[in-house]
């Protein structure tokens, strides 16, 4: 007679085994993300895109987009 998970325990081996494999499974899905992890925080990130309103109106004069004058006075309109 052969004991084994399946063989000698019946369903009670059977839900352990499957317990048991599914939590190894789900474990290392779970060390795989966090190894690879890429972080939505935009604080840990290098995000090009600006955050502030000077930041915009600083990128907005940088491409020529607004002439000097036009940037002075928006510069005082958002301090």
């Amino acid at each position: 007679m052969m004991l084994g998970f399946g063989m000698g325990f019946g369903v009670l081996g059977m839900a352990i085994m499957l317990i048991f494999w599914t939590g190894i499974i789900l474990l290392s899905v779970w060390i795989i993300r966090t190894l690879f992890q890429i972080t939505d925080n935009p604080a840990n990130s290098n995000n090009l895109s600006p955050t502030t309103p000077k930041e915009i109106l600083d990128q907005r004069y940088s491409r020529g987009e607004i002439t000097r004058e036009q940037y002075e006075l928006m510069k005082q309109d958002i301090s």
